[in-house]
This record gives C-alpha cells, sequence and structure tokens, in this order.
C-alpha cells in the first residue's frame, strides 16, 4: 500500500500534528492525494512555542485547516511524577483530547506520524496509540525517516531537514518530578542556544547543573562560544556541563 491508495481508502481523516517532519509530510500528502483531512495541534507545557510557530506556518503553506488545543497534561500526577512509562499516560491524555475534538467536528479516524524507521518496542507511547486505535500511515506505507525526509524536500516544505526534538519532559530523569519552572528553564536555555545556530542538540538536567549534549560537528561552535554560552545558561543553572559522548 503506498500513500495514495490510504487516502482513497481513508478520505477522511484528523491528523495529530507536531509540526515536524513526518506529520507535515502526512499532511501535504493527504491534501495531495484529496482527501479532508483536518490537523489537531495540543499545545502543552512540554511543546516549546518553536514547534507550535512551525506547525501553524505550514498549515498555513499549505492551506491546511489547523486547530490549536490547549491541554495541562502537568494537572495529572502520573505524568509529573515522571516513570518510565510517563510517554504512554501523556500520549493517552493527549490523543484523548484530539479524539474527542475530532469526534465533534465529524471524524471517525485519527492519524499519526509515526513512521516505519520508529521502533514501536521501545515506545511507550505507541502502546497508548494502539489502545485508541490510532493509525499511521506513513507506518503502514513502510516510508523511513530518510524517505519522508527525501520526498518532503521534493515537495518543497521546509520541515524536511528539520531536526527531531523530543519533547521538553525528556530533558528531566525519569523518577524526577516535572515541574512548570524546570520546562521552562529548558525551554528557555535551548531557544537561546537554537538561536546560536547549534542544531540537533539538548540540554539535560543533571541534579541542578545543565547537561549540554552536541552533535560533534558543533563542538567547536560551543568551544568558540564557551563564555557566552556558561553566561547565558548560568541565568537558568548554578552548573554547566559539557556531555563528551556527542550526539550524531
Amino acid at each position: 500500500m503506498d500513500l495514495k491508495q490510504f487516502f482513497r481508502e481513508n478520505p477522511r481523516a484528523a491528523l495529530a500534528f507536531s509540526g515536524g517532519v513526518d506529520s507535515a509530510y502526512l499532511l501535504y500528502a493527504a491534501m495531495k492525494y484529496g482527501a479532508a483531512v483536518k490537523a489537531y495541534y495540543v499545545k502543552t507545557a512540554f511543546q516549546p512555542q518553536f514547534e507550535r510557530e512551525d506547525a501553524q506556518h505550514l498549515a498555513e503553506e499549505l492551506g491546511a485547516d489547523m486547530q490549536i488545543l490547549t491541554l495541562d497534561v502537568l494537572c495529572s500526577d502520573t505524568v509529573t511524577a515522571n516513570p518510565p512509562d510517563r510517554c504512554y499516560h501523556c500520549k493517552k491524555i493527549i490523543f484523548t483530547a484530539i479524539q474527542e475534538a475530532a469526534k465533534a467536528d465529524g471524524f471517525t479516524l485519527l492519524l499519526d506520524g509515526t513512521n516505519a524507521s520508529d521502533d514501536a518496542s521501545d515506545r511507550p507511547g505507541m502502546r497508548a496509540l494502539r489502545e485508541l486505535s490510532v493509525r499511521s500511515p506513513l507506518r503502514e506505507c513502510g516510508l523511513t525517516k530518510p524517505e519522508i525526509r527525501k520526498l518532503s524536500r521534493e515537495a518543497g516544505l521546509f520541515t524536511w531537514d528539520k531536526p527531531a526534538y523530543a519533547c521538553l519532559a525528556t530533558r528531566i530523569p525519569t523518577g524526577e518530578r516535572i515541574t512548570a519552572e524546570k520546562l521552562s528553564r529548558t525551554e528557555a536555555a535551548e531557544s537561546w542556544l537554537m538561536a546560536l545556530g547549534l542544531r540537533d542538540f539538548r540540554v539535560r538536567m543533571q541534579g541542578n547543573a545543565a547537561k549540554l549534549q552536541v552533535r560533534s560537528a558543533d563542538l567547536p561552535m560551543v568551544l568558540q562560544n564557551r563564555a557566552r554560552i556558561v553566561e547565558e545558561l548560568k541565568k537558568y543553572y548554578p552548573m554547566i556541563l559539557l556531555d563528551l559522548e556527542v550526539r550524531e
């Protein structure tokens, strides 16, 4: 099966839309193949502002119908306790909210951007999707992340080379309580580093310290701007560490 056939068989669907590479291409493909599709972006404390802006930008470029849902995931004690399966509980809350909104709009089918490169066995959130009967056309059609990037570039989508971005909650160690203050610090630090020019990096909490993880290609930039980085991140953390097990 390819996406053209999928949307011929499923001509009306709601889409959980993050503004990332995968859901962006899926929205484009649904519209290309004539499906009646509505995108739902869920705004929570776990998503940085730039993700919402990217989602809105792409929806505007495509002329897509998009709705922003605001959800307080921090009201769940299970989520804020940050257990190993936090993602399952969070996804269950988020996708249930999308399903309810989609149902009110007359949609019975909900899609997400999981692709064929994603390891279902290693992602607690996948269990929530299965329980809620969410379908993943990219995965069903065997499309991998590199293929989706290539197709996105050919389609002229600005998201084609966007780095993968896990939610802000992943910066807090499992078992450590998640708070709005910790998430806000993380977003502020990462937003500044992104403006500096870093790509595909993380600022993880290690105790009260910030542990900066970057690609090996970005190490020279980090060292060149060491003093500026330390000065800025010290506004949010008492100690700044550089992880030498770099991201590739």
